[in-house]
């Protein structure tokens, strides 16, 4: 279940939602669109959608130590928040 977060996690999430909308994305783009230089602190942003339910991650088809990021829309995300 999606629950509400942080402004200014907010706003990260919406940079990478308008460059990637509902495709995948790898931790390597997502710094990028982010210019984060900070590996760890991006870990902290991925992480913290994740444990709030906007993102979904999945092993990376070629190597088991990367993963594949997908973002969750923001109109099922407000939608769960609704029902809680």
């Amino acid at each position: 279940m999606t629950e509400p977060m942080p402004k200014w996690l907010t706003k990260r999430y919406a940079i990478l939602w308008k460059k990637f909308k509902d495709n995948k994305f790898e931790f390597d783009q997502a710094k990028q669109v982010l210019n984060e230089d900070n590996n760890k602190r991006l870990s902290v942003i991925l992480s913290d959608f994740k444990k709030n339910g906007w993102l979904e991650v999945e092993l990376h088809p070629e190597s088991s130590r990367k993963r594949v990021y997908k973002l969750k829309s923001p109109e099922i995300a407000m939608n769960e928040i609704a029902e809680n």
